[in-house]
């Protein structure tokens, strides 16, 4: 019994560190979205997302399917640095599912020369290949 409980407690510590490390990913991710979208970059902002034909993004206009998709909506959408103003991200929620997906909620906020916006997202991430990304983000 003295032996298999240093062992159980380091399997214990390690499982939490393992946990965190990936929430700490995913919150480094969110920022280095922020980073970019700041700098008037949307190909760099999508790099959070997964690059694939089965990327869902929900928005008020409904279901956009494929990472090409919603990076064109994107443009469409904020077509210049005053359209996308500076991004904040207010995290309210980061909870593992399991060891391959995440669920996040929070807020968003653009302030802009041109009027404010902002609401709330819910984004799923999934570990593909050793990398967080957002495989399903249901914006409002």
């Amino acid at each position: 019994m003295k032996k298999v409980l240093p062992l159980l407690l380091l399997l214990l510590s390690f499982n939490l560190f393992a946990q965190s490390g990936d929430e700490l990913r995913i919150r480094q991710l969110l920022n280095s979205q922020t980073e970019a979208w700041n700098r008037g970059n949307i190909d760099d902002f999508m790099k959070g997302y997964w690059e694939n034909d089965s990327l869902m993004f929900i928005g008020k206009s409904g279901i956009t399917y494929g990472w090409t998709n919603t990076l064109n909506n994107y443009k469409r959408g904020y077509p210049d640095t005053a359209a996308m103003g500076k991004l904040t991200f207010k995290l309210l929620s980061v909870k593992r599912l399991s060891k391959k997906y995440y669920h996040v909620v929070g807020q968003w906020h653009l302030q802009r020369s041109i009027g404010d916006v902002g609401g709330h997202y819910n984004l799923l991430f999934q570990k593909i290949n050793g990398r967080w990304v957002i495989i399903a983000d249901h914006s409002s």
